[in-house]
């Protein structure tokens, strides 16, 4: 979020033609994240030396993308610096917000299912253990219900054995994590029903506003998408873009290169792109996709919560049926017994 302001107040600053130096000094004192600050006064020590923006910003990698470097760069080139970090700052803060709104949408369903795994470790460790055991029923030789003999062994493993449950857990998550972050598990994530669909709206909104953004400041098309491309988050989309950007230099349309990616790009994608081709109103058309993308989304975040707590809800009040008729059955089956 600091980078936004410090974005957006960088090009108020200059568009009301206060000299850059004089902004990021100004700047580096508003800043509250000193690492922030410190680089803020590196970056005005290579412009009083001389050096283009572009290129102090070019020297921190970490803070600062290909693509905003080179956004910079066309604004300098084209004499409207403040005009391509008011883009830059637009562009973070559209992606920022996406990304927030599907945070917060994902929160109530992790914190239900957080609390829910929580009630029943407690249950199953606490309580299951002085309602049944094996030993009581062995004592008046009643042979319980399959049932009620799953439910005594796991909470047998949990008491005995939690350290090897709360091992076994974190290896998993971190093992799936992991592995969705390598080709294999993008490629997964992609074919996944309502998950791949969500990631392919996100990756196609960045796409589209952040390519939108660099061909509208100036940026040659090849070099826009290889630039894009960093910024996304799914292998699938980063090569269809690397090798989109080779078609293009090879001849080809941006419209024919994405054809080649159906289960990535909607027809909807490709027709658009051909009619901003044709029209000359590429950069325009993109970042109409974009809004519409991020639109479809922020719908798409308002109604999450309400399609997946029914399920959750099922979930819950089966496993808490479970439970209830692990315990009640034998009971019952005892009192009938008398």
């Amino acid at each position: 979020m600091e980078k936004i302001i410090f974005t957006d107040h960088l090009a108020i600053m200059i568009g009301a033609g206060l000299p850059v130096g004089r902004a990021l000094e100004a700047l580096a004192t508003q800043t509250k994240n000193k690492k922030f600050a410190g680089v803020i006064v590196s970056i005005n020590d290579d412009i009083r030396q001389g050096r283009p923006l572009s290129d102090a910003f070019a020297k921190h990698p970490e803070i600062f993308s290909g693509l905003f470097v080179s956004m910079v760069k066309a604004g300098e080139a084209s004499g409207n610096l403040d005009e391509a970090l008011k883009v830059l700052a637009g562009q973070m803060k559209k992606d920022y917000d996406l990304r927030s709104k599907i945070k917060r949408a994902m929160i109530y369903p992790a914190i239900i299912i957080a609390v829910a795994l929580g009630v029943g470790v407690l249950m199953m460790t606490l309580v299951a253990p002085k309602l049944v055991s094996i030993s009581t029923f062995n004592e008046i030789n009643f042979q319980p219900p399959f049932s009620t003999r799953v439910l005594i062994n796991i909470s047998d493993f949990l008491t005995q054995y939690w350290w090897l449950a709360f091992t076994i857990l974190a290896a998993i998550f971190l093992s799936l994590g992991a592995t969705l972050k390598t080709k294999a598990g993008n490629w997964l994530l992609l074919r996944t029903p309502v998950l791949g669909e969500i990631i392919k709206k996100i990756n196609s909104a960045r796409l589209a506003r952040s390519l939108g953004s660099l061909i509208k400041s100036g940026v040659p098309i090849t070099q826009s998408l290889r630039l894009t491309s960093e910024t996304l988050t799914n292998s699938q989309f980063k090569k269809s873009l690397s090798d989109a950007a080779r078609a293009v230099q090879e001849g080809q349309t941006l419209s024919q290169a994405l054809k080649n990616y159906p289960r990535l790009y909607p027809a909807m994608v490709n027709q658009m792109v051909q009619v901003g081709e044709e029209t000359g109103t590429l950069d325009e058309i993109l970042i109409r996709l974009a809004e519409f993308y991020e639109e479809a989304l922020a719908d798409l975040a308002k109604n999450m919560i309400s399609v997946i707590e029914p399920a959750l809800m099922i979930i819950i009040g089966a496993a808490i049926g479970f439970f209830a008729i692990s315990i009640l059955q034998p009971i019952y089956s005892i009192a009938l017994g008398i």
